[in-house]
């Protein structure tokens, strides 16, 4: 008799108990994970500058990990705010998981850690379908990636619990629609929280903090990411196409960035799209890690 298994879900689960575990530790010590999500060249690596810069001059114990399929550039910009700053390298893998997080902050993030600010692979696909035991998931989309961005993404979209819009100085040069970007937004998760911010201008700088503040301070409460329906869908993000289910290593480096074509923004050069668990039998192989120095 065979037994059928369902990979994707048993890959998943395991990343849930990692992450509720996880969440469990760092609420204890006091420190509230930010999950931030966006697609490549939104403006996220430049806003959580401002935001870290922000934290130091407020005093708060704050720390940010940044994770890339290659280079430490980002951690490097990171590192100018003078706060604790880790780079994970990927090579090749597309999203962090909640068992990788845990193994990088061992060790490294300092007790008095009240905020971490973990800023995911640039990807919208993926790292939506991973718990990291964060307190609050944020997604950026920025004004000149089209008012459409979250009925394209709605898992991404469906479970964040504050959307982002950065770049509003180019938002007339652009000619952004607001109004239809925070209706999609509505559509697939109604009653989230929509906030606009320009790094570049500084407009809107400090929600981050905020957000993650009140959440800290116990006057906002969220439930785990994971647990949420996503809106509209009648499904968990659990139940979205993970279906090929294929298992490679991650070793061609591909980038789940913007592909040319229609579909689902993922581009592998491979051919093969869609949501996918990457069922690997060790993250951990796959990843590298740099801590820079701070002043």
């Amino acid at each position: 008799m065979c037994r059928v298994v369902d990979l994707k879900q048993a890959v998943l689960a395991k990343n849930d108990a990692a992450a509720h575990t996880l969440r469990a530790e760092l609420t204890a010590r006091g420190t509230v994970t930010v999950n931030l999500l966006s697609s490549p060249g939104s403006g996220k690596t430049a806003l959580l500058e401002r935001e870290l810069l922000l934290a130091k001059e407020r005093g708060l114990a704050v720390a940010a990990l940044t994770a890339d399929l290659a280079t430490e550039n980002d951690a490097v910009r990171l590192a100018r705010s003078g706060v604790p700053v880790k780079q994970v390298l990927t090579d090749g893998l597309c999203h962090l998981e909640a068992g990788m997080l845990g193994r990088h902050l061992d060790g490294w993030l300092p007790d008095a850690t009240r905020l971490l600010f973990v800023e995911n692979v640039g990807n919208l696909v993926c790292p939506a379908s991973y718990d990291l035991g964060e307190s609050l998931r944020v997604v950026l989309a920025s004004v000149t990636e089209g008012e459409d961005k979250p009925l394209k993404y709605p898992t991404a979209f469906g479970l964040a619990q504050l959307v982002v819009v950065n770049k509003t100085d180019i938002a007339g040069a652009v000619e952004f629609d607001e109004d239809a970007f925070r209706a999609n937004v509505q559509q697939v998760n109604p009653g989230v929280e929509v906030v606009q911010t320009s790094a570049r201008s500084g407009a809107g700088v400090g929600i981050l903090l905020d957000r993650a503040t009140a959440v800290a301070d116990g006057a906002a409460t969220h439930a785990p990411v994971m647990a949420r329906q996503v809106s509209g869908r009648g499904t968990s993000t659990h139940e979205h196409d993970h279906g090929h289910g294929h298992g490679h290593g991650h070793g061609h480096g591909h980038d789940h960035g913007p592909g040319p074509g229609p579909g689902p923004e993922h581009g592998h050069p491979s051919g093969h799209g869609g949501d996918h668990p990457h069922p690997h039998s060790d993250p951990q192989q796959h990843v590298r890690h740099a801590t820079v120095q701070t002043p």
